[in-house]
């Protein structure tokens, strides 16, 4: 938010630097991120001066210069030569000295400087308007009003405006602070404990009376409780045209574009007193006014010249054939103010803050006036602001009042009900305030003191606080203008000390974390909102799963993530777009999922590698990194877990192209594997990405559980291996599944520990290279039983697969 100081100025009379006073803002909670300067015209006119040409005769090396002598108010006249066809002796001209720095037409800057122009000296330069920032005529120097002295700055004779702006950093809650009227009660409040009396001063509207009663406009609200109070009056017979120039200024200064008189006047007003407002064309508009929803899927052209589709519950301002604008939100393109308008009905009102939300968020239209209704404005001062604003309309365009303030206020809403304890103050606050001094900070707020005792105080809030309904919100308001720097606190240092498992996650967290660090790892954070779009990716996410967002900020954002790895690759295509494509990257995250019993959140610890193992070196050769280094470091984060107990199973994700599964008890611990290539090309990535994904809620289970202890097995277990070609569209899957078939009591685990696609096999195989492992607990086994197991598996794969020993 920007708060013009001159504009705060007309508020509070103060002599305080723009450093006092964005200092006491600060400490009062509306931070001051920032002041700036603001110049009606840039560079301020600083060192352009009201010169007198005392001669001027043609430049005798070139017909179209002229050597002029000119009296800038030294003691001595320059000579200045000048270019300009209508310059001549006797004129007053606006001159830029040596050193003063003008801008051109892109605001780009330049130095005038002191020169010769074909052999003659120059010591300035006569000015056109657009040289000086105040037109874009380049027809010929400025001539001035003759009666003006010599030496004179320019910047008084075309009153230019300097001003200070600050940047507010408003937080959600403080609604009330969002104009120059709502910054100056603050402003006020706390100059007043600092003990500087100031007043605070609002613009009058006595002078509001009716012209004539010659244009009623009825209004009829038919949705109460969404539009509480609506104000309206007509002004016949303006002229719309450009601002005068202070209004340009005040709006320039904070940020706005001034539109015409009738526009600029309505968004003066909002930034002035926090009421929004909004003119319509009255001859534009059938019969009376009428606040009402309208059917789904109503069309409606918005100014910004697109048609919208409503929803059933967005409240809108009709007449009698048809919607004329989006209540609270933005204004229609037929009802707007146009050149030719002579009559408008200018509305004020007080919307519900949910339903301008609502609408605002569905149409994703954010607007200042949107911004205000949404946070909670003052009802008090609707009619108030519509007078203020009808005033400055006659002023700037002309016109009659020609109606009667129509008004429908049917429930007036009330201001809020506070006790106050004076116990409460000291103990939430740390320090007792003297009773005289909370009283005086209350008044000084506006909040009203209806009862007092020894105990406590009665208070009623105004209804434009919408963040103070509670005696804690009472409290941190006495507290915000006592100033936070007022509270002492004790040299005591205290200290306490929590037990907490070793097993706590966070801890969990910071081990692993470490230990991924010291490989080269680096952790990210990825957002939870995602767009929607992701769950077509992969069979194993579902549309119908996903946590969308009721109000999203975007289309990208809209929805909750059911899988870490979108987020991942998004990182990794934007580190490789920028010639970082060796990466290595760890997340501790949340998958959001939607069941019919309700929704649920997985608790996720995640990697991901691509690119070259190591940085490129003389010493090193470059080898790239392969599923078998994921599946190294998933082994070493299990081992440093002790989660020894564990078999490997076929990958049920089909975002992988080959992969494989880590379980414990049945359960799937870690999925694992090399990303399919049609998910990386959605991503623009072209080289392999190798994806591990740890089940961490099942990982803090198992190592909080009650530990248990199993005899060592007497007798060893026997590793065999077998290379096997087999059909491309073998999976891994298959093979586990049917080994397991064959030899139930005692294979205990396979394993696939290479997997090989080349020129120099047959056309549509490929080479699986896999380990089994054998044990009998009871025994040991001999060579006969387990040649004998082997054969017997080895003769399954040729049968039910087609398989051969390579």
């Amino acid at each position: 938010m920007k708060i013009s100081y001159n504009w705060l100025k007309q508020f509070i009379k103060t002599d305080w630097t723009s450093e006092q006073t964005s200092e006491l803002l600060t400490d009062l909670g509306l931070e001051v991120e920032v002041v700036e300067k603001y110049q009606s015209v840039k560079g301020g006119l600083e060192g352009v001066v009201v010169g007198h040409v005392l001669t001027c005769e043609k430049h005798p090396d070139a017909d179209r210069l002229n050597i002029t002598t000119v009296n800038i108010g030294l003691e001595a006249p320059i000579q200045i030569v000048c270019g300009a066809a209508n310059v001549a002796a006797g004129q007053k001209v606006p001159v830029a000295t040596i050193g003063t720095v003008l801008y051109d037409k892109d605001g780009a800057e330049f130095t005038i400087k002191k020169g010769k122009i074909r052999g003659q000296e120059s010591h300035g330069m006569i000015c056109a308007e657009d040289e000086l920032g105040l037109g874009t005529s380049h027809d010929g120097i400025m001539v001035l009003d003759e009666k003006l002295v010599p030496g004179r700055p320019a910047a008084d004779v075309f009153q230019v405006v300097n001003d200070e702006v600050f940047e507010i950093g408003l937080t959600p809650n403080r609604a009330d602070a969002m104009s120059h009227l709502g910054t100056a009660r603050d402003l006020r409040a706390g100059m007043l404990q600092r003990g500087v009396n100031v007043e605070l001063i609002t613009p009058s509207v006595s002078n509001f009376r009716v012209d004539m009663r010659t244009l009623k406009i009825d209004v009829n609200v038919e949705e109460p409780l969404l539009a509480p109070r609506y104000c309206g009056v007509t002004i016949s017979g303006i002229s719309v045209q450009e601002s005068p120039a202070w209004l340009q200024d005040r709006l320039k200064a904070i940020g706005l574009t001034p539109k015409n008189n009738i526009v600029d006047v309505t968004n003066y007003v909002l930034h002035e007193l926090g009421q929004p407002l909004h003119a319509f064309d009255a001859a534009k508009i059938n019969g009376k006014i009428i606040v009402k929803t309208l059917p789904e899927g109503t069309k409606f052209v918005t100014l910004d010249d697109v048609e919208r589709t409503l929803h059933k519950e967005d409240l809108m301002i009709c007449d009698e054939k048809g919607p004329l604008c989006i209540a609270g939100v933005f204004g229609g393109k037929k009802s707007g103010v146009s050149d030719g308008t002579t009559t408008i009905f200018l509305e004020s009102a007080y919307f519900d803050a949910v339903s301008v939300r609502k609408t605002a968020k569905r149409h994703q239209l954010n607007t200042d006036a949107s911004f205000r209704f949404e946070r909670g404005i003052d009802p008090t001062i609707t009619e108030y602001a519509l007078k203020r604003a009808a005033l400055l309309i006659l002023e700037v365009a002309g016109g009659k009042i020609t109606s009667d303030v129509v008004e429908v206020y049917p429930k007036k809403i009330e201001d809020f009900s506070v006790l106050l304890n004076f116990s409460h103050v000291s103990k939430i606050i740390g320090q007792e305030i003297p009773k005289d001094t909370i009283k005086k900070i209350l008044v000084s707020l506006d909040i009203k003191v209806n009862s007092v005792s020894d105990s406590g105080l009665g208070l009623t809030i105004p209804a434009y606080r919408v963040d103070v309904q509670r005696e804690i919100d009472v409290i941190e308001e006495i507290l915000r203008v006592y100033g936070y720097n007022n509270i002492n606190f004790s040299k005591k240092f205290n200290a306490t000390v929590s037990n907490s498992p070793r097993t706590e996650d966070y801890k969990v967290q910071n081990v692993i974390a470490s230990q991924l660090n010291s490989q080269g790892f680096h952790e990210m954070m990825a957002n939870s909102l995602t767009t929607a779009a992701y769950a077509k990716l992969s069979t194993a996410l579902k549309e119908e799963h996903n946590v969308t967002m009721l109000n999203p900020l975007s289309s990208d954002l809209s929805t909750m993530r059911q899988s870490l790895l979108f987020s991942g690759l998004e990182a990794i295509s934007y580190n490789i777009n920028r010639k970082n494509a060796d990466l290595k990257l760890f997340e501790f995250g949340k998958s959001y999922h939607k069941y019919l019993n309700g929704y649920e959140e997985h608790k996720h610890l995640t990697l991901l590698i691509s690119g070259n193992r190591n940085k490129e070196s003389w010493t090193n050769p470059q080898k790239t990194t392969d599923f078998f280094l994921l599946k190294g470091y998933v082994k070493g984060i299990l081992a440093r877990l002790g989660i020894d107990k564990i078999s490997n199973a076929p990958v049920q994700s089909d975002i992988f192209s080959e992969g494989t599964a880590i379980c414990y008890n049945n359960d799937t611990l870690v999925e694992m594997g090399v990303v399919k290539k049609s998910i990386l090309k959605h991503f623009g990535i072209k080289q392999d990405v190798y994806f591990a994904d740890f089940n961490w809620d099942l990982v803090l289970k198992i190592i909080t559980g009650k530990i248990k202890y199993s005899e060592i097995p007497k007798y060893p277990e026997v590793r065999r291996d077998l290379a096997l070609l087999i059909d491309k569209s073998t999976t891994y899957e298959s093979i586990f599944n049917l080994a397991k078939q064959t030899e139930k009591s005692l294979l205990k685990d396979v394993n696939l520990f290479d997997v090989y696609e080349g020129s120099k096999l047959p056309e549509g195989k490929k080479s699986y290279a896999l380990s089994f492992t054998i044990q009998d607990n009871t025994k040991t086994l001999t060579d006969a039983q387990i040649d004998k197991i082997m054969s017997k598996l080895q003769h399954t794969f040729e049968t039910e697969l087609g398989a051969s020993l390579r």
